[in-house]
């Protein structure tokens, strides 16, 4: 009870240490106010449904519920075209007592510039108290829409049949290279961006000032009206420019005061958020109103602004998530010390955090269908990650802050009176070398217990030069020894020992099975048995181990990758009765298989396969993590590929198969730590599965962005996670597992790191493939196999070598595109460049492997190996 309220004060404490952070990083900036009218705003009363480029506008009501809006906020209101609806707000303006700088939009319609410049006379005409100046176009030139001499001409034209001071809208670039137009209006409309030329905000305004004023100097005694000024509240970073909410109000209120001061005569760009400018200008083209979309103010132009005005109610979710996740762990980990609980709930808050960070970023932007489909695909990819970060979190908290053991088991010594059963093992084997199969007979003859038998059973090997020295080998070691060849035989590995199975002799209580390249130590079963003299016991199970690693390099980093499995996840699966069953090395109860049936044919894991069968059926496991057997690990990286690729293909096929029994159900003997650890057991895998998809997705995005980088938005906020951050994590709990668990140097711990990650692609295939196929064959991993040169190397690992080109030229051409010369884009180098990490650990593994056959030296064969040691 003690323990549970522990916990319990555990959880509340992170939670409001969690929301504490949430509150500092939302602290309300402290901004000079602004109590004033504006001066002027520019005005499109777009509605969330509008766009104008589909023919949607806004009703004449909705038009004026916006005029009405916005009487009091600025003296004067700009408008940009004359028609589609626009025609009633001089009519709005004169009642509502708002002067009205009213615009036509020219572009390369003819017949529609003319339409356009009609209204705008009749109107300036028609309401000429309201209507305070006019605008012939806007960034027509910019645009190349019309050439000068035409605008000039509609210019004239305005002058001619109006009263009202006449100018055209344009870029303070473009005032400065056509001084020709100058002379053509009454006043200079300049749109001064800062943002759209990537400024940064802190040198905004000052840039703004400059400008306006190197026009002055430039034109002198000619008239400046600021026609366009602000900064978006969201959407891309452009350059140095940063668009946020919290920029927005800081540029507005400090360029407000200081034109104040300086009597500027300006638009403020603009009163409402427009939606359907994504499509022209990117997604920042659809913040920069003061108002959202729904009308509703952004922020307060007087007092503190909050970055994220809905943060409380993110935080408060987030609060909640991480809470249900720590008790969902936590509660049912009572051997956990502490320290451990500590650490796991700091990883669930921050993952929690950083779930409904990515959520609220998405739920504060316009989405159209497509962008709602992909924020979802993200969201949901960034839950996955964080549920294998969780459990590996866990993992890490159970190896390192674990109290000591219950199910430690050693080997035992059989008591005097010990009555030993018989056991059958079972060595199947399938066109191996002859010499590397007499060195396993060899150690299976001076195995010292007293009631044994061995069944070979030779698996459809078609060269008799092969299989005949092996038959002859078990002839020439005794009755012990039984040799079966076996032509056409079906199903496998797993159809072999079901025959030998079949043909166990009846007395026989316990079979173990070991593969055709272990040499066994004379004591294994001597020590293992006597654990079946436990009635609930189904198997019992010793590590797989290897005696090559001093072959080559690459050998090596495969064996300290092999040995972090065996030392840590088995290890702590055991505490559980939760291991994996790994064929070789491995004893089962015979009774057990007429309980649960025979081998899995239909599997290529057939061993984790009846694992899984035996602990449905009830029975219990035993794992000795002590060394009885060694044998030959692969000896190319094409070996190394296709033994991962088979052991993740077959997981698949279990998990399609037993997938009932990993739900909480009552029909399942499965107890919850078998079903948490067999599926934790198998997220790594789907881990990587997640990093491909993420992978590809980041290169397809890439390559949209560079052929449109003005347009283009980097979702940079949902891929720190599940890349940059759950790679670095896991990097670091492997290294930090190793130095717990496995007796190795730092060095070796990285060339296991190394190892692993070069098979990332491999695993990330097998998954998927394993998912959404069936029936692929057993795949044998090849023993005393040549190394060939390196460019077969390189054909093997043709996937890997195009997705890494791939990816650096992704980081070469972000690189060089100045648009991304941002924090946001140097965040995406890093999250393309922590992508390229597996591709490239593949690349410099194959080049570990072949590089004896380039290097001088005597190499050792496995064969030659052997028999030093021997």
């Amino acid at each position: 009870m003690k323990a549970k309220i522990a916990t319990l004060f555990t959880l509340l404490f992170l939670v409001v240490v969690n929301l504490g952070i949430w509150s500092y990083v939302n602290n309300p900036l402290k901004l000079p106010s602004w109590n004033k009218t504006m001066m002027g705003l520019t005005f499109s009363p777009m509605r969330r449904d509008s766009n104008p480029q589909k023919g949607i506008y806004p009703t004449k009501e909705q038009i004026g519920e916006d005029v009405a809006l916005l009487v009091g906020k600025a003296h004067s209101i700009r408008t940009y075209t004359s028609l589609e609806g626009m025609e009633v707000v001089p009519e709005l303006a004169a009642k509502y007592g708002e002067h009205l700088a009213m615009g036509a939009w020219i572009d390369s319609d003819l017949e529609k510039n003319r339409r356009e410049i009609e209204s705008l006379i009749t109107l300036s005409n028609q309401y000429p108290k309201a209507i305070v100046r006019t605008l012939v176009g806007n960034e027509t030139l910019l645009r190349k829409d019309v050439d000068i001499e035409q605008l000039i001409e509609y210019i004239r034209e305005v002058k001619k049949r109006t009263w009202k001071p006449v100018s055209t809208s344009e870029t303070w670039d473009i005032w400065k290279a056509n001084p020709e137009l100058v002379n053509e209006v009454d006043y200079i409309a300049v749109h001064i961006l800062p943002y759209w030329e990537g400024i940064p905000l802190e040198a905004a305004v000052d840039y703004i000032f400059e400008r306006y004023h190197d026009l002055q100097q430039t034109f002198p005694g000619k008239q400046i009206v600021i026609t366009e000024v602000g900064w978006p509240s969201d959407g891309q970073p452009f350059k140095h420019a940063t668009a946020s909410l919290a920029n927005q109000a800081k540029f507005l209120r400090e360029f407000l005061n200081r034109a104040n001061e300086e009597n500027l005569v300006y638009y403020v760009v603009e009163a409402f958020d427009q939606p359907w400018k994504i499509s022209i200008e990117g997604t920042a083209g659809a913040y920069w109103g003061l108002f959202n979309v729904d009308r509703q103010p952004k922020f307060p132009m007087e007092g503190d602004v909050l970055a994220n005005p809905a943060w409380r109610n993110w935080a408060t979710g987030a609060a909640l998530l991480s809470f249900i996740l720590m008790a969902g762990f936590l509660f049912t980990r009572k051997s956990l010390k502490l320290t451990g609980k500590l650490f796991f709930g700091i990883i669930a808050n921050l993952a929690a955090s950083v779930l409904f960070w990515s959520a609220s970023i998405a739920a504060a932007q316009y989405q159209t269908g497509f962008s709602v489909v992909f924020w979802a695909i993200l969201l949901m990819m960034q839950a996955m990650a964080v549920l294998v970060l969780l459990t590996e979190s866990l993992e890490l908290a159970e190896v390192l802050w674990h109290r000591k053991g219950r199910r430690t088991f050693a080997p035992l010594t059989p008591h005097p009176e010990f009555r030993y059963p018989k056991i059958s093992v079972h060595l199947p084997i399938h066109n191996e070398p002859p010499e590397m199969v007499r060195k396993t007979l060899q150690a299976l003859a001076r195995v010292d217990y007293p009631n044994l038998e061995v069944l070979v059973m030779d698996n459809n090997t078609k060269d008799p030069a092969i299989w005949q020295p092996v038959q002859q080998d078990c002839q020439r070691l005794g009755p012990m020894f039984r040799f079966f060849h076996l032509e056409n035989w079906p199903g496998y590995k797993a159809g072999a020992i079901n025959y030998a199975l079949a043909n166990t002799a009846s007395d026989a209580e316990i079979i173990a099975v070991i593969d055709s390249d272990y040499i066994l130590s004379p004591d294994w079963l001597k020590s293992m048995v006597p654990y079946f003299d436990q009635e609930n016991v189904g198997f019992v199970q010793s590590p797989q181990d290897y005696r090559d690693l001093e072959q080559s390099s690459f050998k090596e980093i495969c064996y300290w990758e092999y040995a972090g499995f065996f030392n840590i996840g088995m290890v702590q699966r055991n505490e559980y009765n939760a291991i994996i069953q790994h064929g070789t090395m491995t004893m089962i109860r015979k009774s057990a298989f007429e309980k649960v049936g025979a081998w899995g044919e239909w599997c290529i894991c057939e061993d984790s396969e009846l694992g899984l069968r035996l602990y449905e059926a009830g029975y219990d496991s035993v794992y000795c993590k002590e060394s009885f057997g060694k044998g030959l690990m692969p000896d190319t990286f094409s070996g190394y590929m296709t033994q991962r690729f088979r052991w993740v293909y077959g997981a698949m096929q279990i998990i399609k198969r037993h997938w009932r029994h990993f739900l909480p159900n009552k029909k399942s003997a499965l107890t919850s730590a078998q079903r948490y650890y067999f599926v934790a057991g198998w997220l790594p895998w789907f881990s990587d599965a997640l990093a491909l998809l993420f992978t590809i997705t980041s290169l397809v995005l890439t390559g949209l962005i560079v052929q449109d980088p003005i347009h283009s938005e980097l979702p940079v906020n949902a891929f720190l996670l599940p890349t940059i951050g759950l790679f670095g994590f896991k990097v670091l709990r492997g290294l930090w597992l190793y130095k717990a668990r496995v007796n190795c140097s730092l060095f070796q711990a990285f060339g296991a790191a190394l190892a692993g990650l070069s098979l990332t692609h491999t695993v990330a295939r097998g998954t998927l493939q394993g998912l959404f196929t069936s029936g692929k064959p057993f795949m044998r991993t090849p023993k005393y196999e040549t190394q060939g040169p390196l460019v077969a190397g390189l054909l093997i690992i043709w996937q890997e070598l195009l997705l890494l080109s791939l990816l650096v030229a992704g980081i070469v051409i972000m690189r060089s595109i100045e648009h991304f010369d941002n924090l946001s884009g140097r965040l995406w180098v890093a999250v393309l460049a922590v992508q390229s990490v597996p591709y490239l650990a593949t690349f410099l593994t194959i080049l570990i492997s072949v590089a004896p056959n380039y290097l001088p030296g005597k190499k050792l064969s496995a064969d030659e190996l052997d028999s030093e040691n021997l």
